[in-house]
């Protein structure tokens, strides 16, 4: 009898035993998981995450995001986060010849640009169809590492203050984190206005 109640302590020691490895097996291998999964999408938990921190570092919203005023100067305004310059708002009003000739003035939401280009206007980053709704991936590459309008091919430079020189060399997965990003915000409808020409070579 004691026999049996040797053999049955001695099963469940070993039950616990080898229960106790496979837990620790599978936390180590959940572990090494996320581990890779971090490394993949640097140092993130997702791609998402990874996109969202470097739309932060890489200062988009300085003109992708209308500004408002507050008593601490111009902030951004979070209900048309990455949203482009707002589609009613008119140009801006100041002499385009003088200010061509000077260098340069930006809008109050800092979403619209004069300059020696002619009017620049901050576009709508949102996932919404009139931002990069209807993208594809590889439509936002080819903007960023060709500096072309829509990531359409024969489509026009990017303009300034896009300094798109710089962002060309970032690597595919850094642009393609960024895109998932932009894919996954809150659709805001906004279509910005055309660029327009330099004043200056009008006739």
């Amino acid at each position: 009898m004691k026999n049996n109640y040797l053999v049955y302590d001695l099963l469940c020691v070993i039950s616990l035993a080898l229960l106790t490895q496979c837990a620790t097996n599978s936390d180590k291998d959940k572990n090494a998981q996320t581990a890779t999964v971090k490394a993949e999408f640097g140092g993130f938990d997702s791609q998402v995450a990874w996109g969202a921190h470097l739309v932060k570092v890489l200062g988009c919203n300085d003109c992708h995001t209308p500004k408002k005023m507050t008593t601490q100067g111009p902030v951004d305004d979070t209900t048309l986060l990455l949203s482009g310059h707002p589609e009613n708002m008119p140009a801006p009003d100041v002499d385009h010849k003088a200010m061509e000739k000077k260098g340069l003035v930006v809008t109050t939401t800092l979403t619209a640009w004069v300059g020696p280009w002619g009017i620049s206007y901050a576009g709508n980053l949102t996932s919404d169809a009139t931002g990069i709704g209807n993208w594809q991936e590889s439509n936002f590459i080819n903007a960023i590492r060709h500096g072309k309008f829509k990531g359409i091919e024969n489509a026009r430079t990017l303009l300034p203050p896009m300094p798109w020189q710089g962002y060309r060399f970032m690597t595919d997965d850094e642009l393609k984190a960024v895109f998932a990003y932009l894919k996954s915000t809150k659709p805001v409808k906004s279509l910005f206005p055309a660029a327009e020409p330099p004043a200056l070579a009008a006739k």
